[in-house]
């Protein structure tokens, strides 16, 4: 009887080294998962600032539109150089 119990408790110690092959392979795959993962959060974080950025970028664009259309700028009257910069943000749309 004892040695029964004692080779079923040796089995119960042994089966969790027999299912993971004793390779390190589990650690290995686990490390893979997390750098994955943590790309992953990095990507995600980064578009979350770009979608933040882009939200931004179209609120300046509507307020400028708003302070010409404020303003009645004289567009006739600019020449295609500065209403191609206007359009750039790369000038100031009302002085």
């Amino acid at each position: 009887m004892k040695a029964i119990l004692s080779l079923a408790c040796l089995s119960l110690l042994a089966l969790p080294l027999a299912a993971c092959g004793g390779k390190g392979d589990d650690k290995l795959a686990e490390r893979v998962e997390d750098a994955a993962d943590n790309r992953a959060d990095s990507l995600e974080a980064m578009a979350d600032n770009l979608q933040e950025r882009a939200e931004r970028t179209r609120d300046v664009g509507e307020d400028r539109a708003e302070a010409i259309d404020a303003a009645d700028v004289n567009a006739a009257a600019m020449s295609p150089e500065r209403k191609a910069d206007i359009v750039a943000n790369e000038a100031a749309a009302v002085r």
